[in-house]
């Protein structure tokens, strides 16, 4: 792909070097020269609370980075999710991550711990700090066992707004003090 396009920008050169000097003394005068107009890129604000209507969630969104061992932060508690702020904010270009708890201590309800129940189509929102709603809808779910790689859940290059929202699942390790698999749902914005 760089090649073509390296063949592409070189060949303009070439062809527009090698002209009859009429057309080149033609050229020479300022012409207006329309630009190409991008969309802006709208900016969100940051996420305030997570709605998921199907699975009775209305949770408080924290904010985290990296953990000291390059993972990403979790929520202080079982009632709340968190947000990576390193990546895109809902409803921004790319990939916007949430993880939140499952199967917290002494059966204490954690905030995901009913995720597995999300099907495709279901709804998603994201409130933000002025009150705004983004509409997110379930594309797809799919477990992670702890040695598979997962950076689809990271990656996204359509130009388009998703969400994945991330928990724990499967077996609880007592040494580990994890559980063996994570489930991700995946969601794409719904236009406003």
């Amino acid at each position: 792909m760089i090649v073509a396009v390296l063949l592409f920008v070189a060949g303009n050169r070439i062809s527009n070097s090698v002209q009859p000097p009429a057309k080149a003394a033609a050229l020479s005068k300022p012409e207006k020269i329309s630009e190409e107009v991008k969309p802006e890129k709208v900016r969100y604000e940051l996420p305030r609370r997570i709605k998921i209507p199907k699975i009775k969630v209305d949770a408080a969104v924290e904010h985290v980075g990296l953990t000291p061992h390059g993972e990403i932060g979790v929520p202080k508690g079982p009632e709340n999710v968190s947000w990576f702020d390193n990546g895109p904010r809902p409803g921004e270009e790319g990939s916007s991550i949430i993880a939140g708890h499952f199967g917290w201590v002494n059966n204490t309800p954690a905030v995901f711990d009913n995720l597995n129940k999300l099907r495709e189509g279901d709804s998603i929102q994201i409130e933000d700090e002025k009150g705004a709603i983004i509409t997110f809808v379930v594309r797809k779910s799919r477990t992670y066992g702890s040695k598979d790689t997962a950076m689809d859940v990271f990656r996204s290059n359509d130009g388009k707004a998703h969400l994945a929202l991330i928990t724990c699942q499967g077996t609880w390790n007592k040494t580990q003090k994890s559980y063996s698999n994570r489930l991700v749902i995946f969601a794409d914005k719904i236009a406003s």
